[in-house]
């Protein structure tokens, strides 16, 4: 009987460490999905949706801040046209069927691994607000007027606000995006957009 009772103790105490161990995880993971457009302007138009994965890694808690790294994989789809045909110059070879070819509406697809630093102040026990700063490359699967296809590089500049119930954190992420290839292509001009993003991760 006392051999019983010794093993139902030692099993609860187990279950409690491996409770307590879980509720100080550092890790989550998340879903986002976001959609934006070009910052206004006459040379061309370009709007896009997105699907992202989030790994969260918490990297350090202090009394005020809590600092995470964060990992995107993300699917872009894009829709681009150019509206000013001028910006494809006569210098350029074969531009007269360049300016045609450029001026019909695309679809471009980016698949993007970005790696994020992320600054968070939490408000009360369940809310937070945060500052988020990524990069990472990116392959463009169609050559327009301002990139090459290929090998890119994507930009982000994020503030965010979350609520917490429970392991559910729940988000909402405006952003500013800068994509470009950094030379590594004949054309380099990029795309700039604003993008607002929503999600859901779970703290495993």
């Amino acid at each position: 009987m006392i051999r019983k009772l010794l093993l139902y103790v030692f099993f609860l105490l187990c279950l409690f460490k491996m409770h307590a161990q879980v509720e100080q995880s550092k890790f989550a993971i998340g879903f986002n999905y976001g959609f934006g457009s070009e910052f206004n302007n006459k040379d061309y138009t370009f709007t896009n949706h997105f699907y992202k994965l989030q790994l969260y890694y918490r990297l350090k808690e202090t009394k005020h801040f809590q600092y995470e790294i964060l990992v995107q994989p993300e699917v872009n789809f894009g829709s681009h046209q150019l509206l000013n045909f001028y910006f494809v110059k006569p210098e350029e070879p074969d531009y007269i069927n360049k300016r045609a070819e450029y001026t019909q509406l695309k679809n471009v697809h980016e698949y993007v691994l970005n790696i994020g630093f992320l600054v968070r102040k939490p408000i009360g026990k369940s809310c937070s607000f945060y500052v988020l700063g990524s990069i990472g490359p990116m392959i463009n699967d169609k050559e327009t007027e301002r990139m090459s296809e290929g090998l890119a590089f994507a930009d982000v500049l994020a503030i965010g606000f979350s609520a917490k119930i429970q392991r559910l954190r729940f988000d909402i992420r405006p952003n500013i995006r800068h994509v470009s290839n950094a030379g590594l292509g004949n054309s380099n001009a990029g795309y700039n957009t604003k993008n607002i993003e929503m999600g859901i991760s779970y703290s495993l």
